[in-house]
């Protein structure tokens, strides 16, 4: 069986888990990225901002355990 370490990383300030991908298992199934945000908290009116980028082909998926979040993609959706 393989463990995978998630490694510490940061995307525009807040920090996060990144299990995948990892040097000796670059996916699982669909899922080539993997990140567990950790909590954090904002105050009004501020928030990550990530500027519109490029998915080749990928799709995201979001999971909310609590607390709420507002996603804005290039589509308007």
């Amino acid at each position: 069986m393989l463990t995978i370490i998630p490694r510490a990383e940061d995307v525009e300030g807040q920090p996060i888990l990144r299990p995948l991908p990892a040097a000796r298992c670059r996916s699982v199934g669909p899922f080539v990225f993997f990140d567990h945000m950790l909590e954090t908290a904002y105050a009004p009116g501020t928030g990550m901002d990530i500027r519109q980028h490029p998915h080749i082909g990928l799709s995201t998926l979001t999971y909310l355990f609590e607390g709420e979040i507002r996603h804005k993609d290039s589509l308007g959706s």
